[in-house]
């Protein structure tokens, strides 16, 4: 019975709790009792929130006694990312001046997830200031991938997804500047959804909006499933009159998207970092899904797309640092992460007057109006997610190495346009390693992206336990 719940849809189990085949203590219990198991092991969740989770546990049963039901999460579990605070509950942000920071209310999406019926586990685990693509801080220490023990799960969500892939947790919420959601998805062969910048409200996450660099990251739900994502965006999205950056865009149903109907380009290469023999090959063998599905594919990626890397490189580093800089003081953190210092010395290599400042502005507006020109004709874009599957620890926090950071391109690009894009697996490295595909939809087309996504996991697989 155990097994059968921590390896359930997050969908499935709020429909079972419903339906009272199985109460919502029961459930919870399942998941602490896994994470006991195996985060010892994987060092995903840093804050656990098992008393809590309990006693809302038996709430949620005995208001579901009474005929009351909170929402479509009632009395399912889920973990949340320790940069999205979270009411009482320590709050780091992987960085040592939040080591004891306890916020007083909930972020906006933490909040709706509570308002849907979801009670939480616990707080998972990033790098310092979720700046990094491998998750390690001064406060918590390293995650490991739950596929293989030596490799990193990536970051910044990288707790999130390796809880998750392992059975500790049904579903999570995590964000995304460069590839935070996608990347660890696709390290962990889970599923996660970045979607269209201005969807879901920033508000009570750390770092705090208001450079920038802000219209290039969003939150967005984690899971095994992509019922789950789609479960999850309608509670998470909307205006909370608190972010100005919020969209009140109407949220398509997937359900209604007709997969066959559409258009589709692929690339397997982006022309910065060629991915790996076995990337390629996930990438084809989806496209020919897809095909065989009687979409209308063409191989072919948007003109310009080479220059993804160093737009994103030039708005990161752009102020020369000076911005972590600022908020390493005012959080109080004088004991810095060695990625975090290797960070800044990068951006102080990069860092550009404000003429230069402003020709790297007008080459993102055109990099924009060519990316948005290519998708007149195209509905959707398959791609790789990342051009290896997860790397020995450490590796790609080697500033020097091309795996370090060219090969974390293919998700950038996205970021850069705020369009939607949702991972899901789509194979498996030689090494037992996930393989996850990117697949892109239009601005607000994140229907699409997932009804599409959707298709590929059940043609695919998806999700695959973890020899945990």
């Amino acid at each position: 019975m155990t097994n059968k719940l921590i390896y359930a849809s997050a969908t499935e189990l709020a429909r079972a709790i419903r339906a009272k085949e199985v109460s919502s203590e029961e459930v919870v219990d399942a998941y602490l009792q896994r994470i006991e198991k195996v985060n010892l092991k994987l060092n995903a969740i840093v804050q656990l929130t098992a008393d809590s989770a309990r006693v809302q546990a038996r709430k949620a049963d005995a208001d579901l006694a009474r005929g009351r039901v909170r929402g479509p999460l009632h009395g399912v579990p889920m973990t949340i990312k320790d940069n999205i605070e979270t009411a009482g509950v320590v709050c780091t942000g992987g960085t040592k001046g939040r080591a004891s920071f306890v916020p007083t209310q909930d972020a906006t999406v933490v909040a709706r997830m509570r308002a849907a019926g979801a009670i939480m586990l616990g707080k998972t685990n990033l790098p310092e200031l979720a700046l990094a693509f491998e998750t390690d801080n001064m406060v918590y220490g390293r995650t490991n991938n739950p596929y293989d023990l030596s490799r990193t799960p990536g970051g910044s969500s990288g707790g999130e997804a390796a809880i998750i892939a392992a059975g500790g947790s049904p579903l999570g919420l995590g964000n995304d500047m460069g590839g935070s959601i996608r990347l660890p998805a696709h390290l962990c062969g889970i599923a996660g959804i970045k979607p269209t910048t201005g969807r879901v409200p920033k508000t009570g996450h750390f770092p705090w909006s208001g450079r920038w660099l802000d219209p290039l990251w969003q939150p967005g739900p984690m899971a095994r499933f992509v019922e789950d994502l789609i479960l999850t965006l309608p509670i998470i999205a909307g205006v909370d009159w608190r972010d100005p950056t919020v969209v009140p865009m109407p949220l398509g149903d997937p359900e209604k998207i007709d997969v066959k109907s559409l258009r589709v380009a692929f690339y397997t290469d982006n022309g910065i970092m060629s991915p790996t023999p076995e990337t390629v090959e996930v990438v084809k063998k989806t496209a020919k899904e897809l095909s065989d599905a009687g979409v209308t594919l063409e191989e072919n990626r948007p003109e310009g797309i080479e220059q993804s890397y160093n737009i994103f490189k030039g708005l990161f580093a752009a102020d020369g640092g000076a911005g972590v800089q600022r908020l390493l003081q005012t959080v109080g953190t004088t004991e810095i992460h060695p990625w975090t210092q290797g960070l800044l010395g990068f951006c102080r290599r990069f860092g550009m007057t404000t003429a230069e400042f402003g020709g790297l502005m007008l080459q993102l507006a055109r990099f924009n109006r060519s990316m948005l020109s290519f998708m007149e004709k195209h509905d959707v874009i398959i791609c790789p997610v990342c051009a290896h599957p997860a790397l020995p620890h450490g590796v790609s926090m080697e500033f020097d190495s091309a795996r370090a950071f060219h090969a974390f391109s293919y998700t950038m690009t996205y970021n850069l346009t705020g369009w939607p894009g949702v991972v899901v697996r789509g194979g498996t490295s030689p090494e037992g390693l996930p393989i996850g595909v990117q697949v892109v939809a239009r601005p607000w087309r994140e229907d699409v992206a997932l009804a599409v996504a959707q298709h590929i996991e059940i043609v695919l697989g998806g999700w695959q336990r973890s020899p945990l």
